[in-house]
């Protein structure tokens, strides 16, 4: 397959052909009406443990809130996010676009995950390129070893609050499903498939590893804790919840905070005493499990939190069935729909033969 990308992004969702996201939410319109089915089951399907774990409410709001707090450790990675300063220019947008592509990779069709997937990989390409201020080395945000942190760290926070904020631990059996379709995953970004651990024990492997080259700067403590803050990531509530919203706040920081180790914790200066982290923890499963109780109010306040993310996730929600009942490699899906993939996108940039990246950030 050529190494020229091939961008034909007009059917992804706004956020992912460059275009301003709409501001005004309005997540009861997937609660009603028409859906339009997807094309294809994707990589997963509706029987997978990425689904049922991803899907649950816990993911969107605390794992996904703790992924990309931790994620600021990478001292090359924060200096990518500061770089650019969106997280504190506009931090609902971020939250919402980066959700919007985790939620497409695990739900979408398989035409849909591939193509979004080569447009990630062309905004790293323009926008995510520098140098790191406290080494002086380069960073790139397509660096395999970067991309293998961001999707650790994702799947990881994402099983972790379903564990411990959710339904409870899963079995040896789904545990090694999950990490296997993880790897699955791993096809999507720049980084080998093959270094995804199978296992809680190569998980853990994995961040005793890299911990030796995590850091925490003034520029990491401020991202961290700004990013910890649901005011700045979550929209504003609804009315009859707005009296309300300094408590669901405060319960949500205090539930995500809860499940950071205390390492990271000491180096982010993040503080919060034991007492409140047993406390939290109960509170906040009978919050999520009110939630999980619909698979319409999940979609609402999924929609709320990231409506770029609710065209996709609406079908799978709504249980609407796709036009063919199917799942797909991403070998396959890369092969059937023309796409290279994003290390083929990556070789092509460094060889300065990729056309003009006109996509926005």
């Amino acid at each position: 397959m050529s190494s020229q990308p091939h961008a034909d992004p007009s059917h992804l969702p706004p956020a992912w052909r460059g275009e301003p996201t709409k501001r005004r939410r309005k997540p009861l319109r997937w609660l009603r009406g028409r859906i339009t089915p997807a094309k294809d089951y994707g990589f997963f399907g509706p029987d997978s443990v990425a689904w049922r774990v991803w899907m649950y409410p816990t993911s969107a709001v605390c794992g996904f809130s703790r992924s990309v707090v931790i994620e600021e450790l990478d001292p090359f990675l924060v200096a990518a996010v500061d770089r650019t300063g969106k997280i504190y220019r506009d931090p609902q947008a971020r939250y919402d676009h980066t959700l919007a592509y985790f939620s497409t990779v695990i739900v979408g069709d398989s035409e849909t995950v591939v193509k979004s997937a080569e447009v990630l990989t062309k905004i790293h390409a323009k926008h995510g390129q520098g140098i790191e201020p406290v080494s002086g080395l380069p960073y790139e945000a397509n660096n395999p070893d970067s991309q293998l942190w961001i999707l650790l760290t994702a799947w990881h926070s994402i099983l972790y609050s379903y564990e411990t904020l959710g339904p409870g631990p899963l079995s040896d059996a789904e545990e090694q499903e999950y990490w296997a379709q993880c790897a699955i995953a791993a096809q999507l970004q720049t980084c080998d498939p093959n270094r995804v651990p199978r296992s809680r024990d190569g998980v853990r492997a994995y961040f005793d590893e890299i911990r030796p080259r995590l850091v925490a700067s003034e520029t990491t403590q401020k991202a961290m804790h700004h990013l910890l803050e649901p005011r700045h990531i979550y929209p504003r509530y609804p009315g009859v919840l707005r009296p309300f919203a300094w408590l669901l706040n405060g319960i949500m920081r205090a539930a995500t905070l809860s499940t950071i180790p205390h390492w990271q914790r000491d180096l982010a200066d993040l503080r919060q005493s034991w007492l409140v982290d047993v406390l939290v923890r109960p509170i906040a499963r009978l919050l999520f499990r009110a939630v999980a109780y619909s698979d319409r109010v999940k979609l609402a306040l999924l929609a709320w939190i990231s409506p770029s993310a609710a065209p996709v996730l609406a079908p799978a929600l709504r249980r609407v069935p796709p036009d063919w009942p199917e799942t797909m490699t991403p070998a396959a899906a890369f092969e059937r729909y023309a796409v290279p993939t994003p290390l083929e996108v990556r070789a092509a940039v460094q060889a300065g033969t990729t056309a003009q990246l006109t996509l926005g950030d």
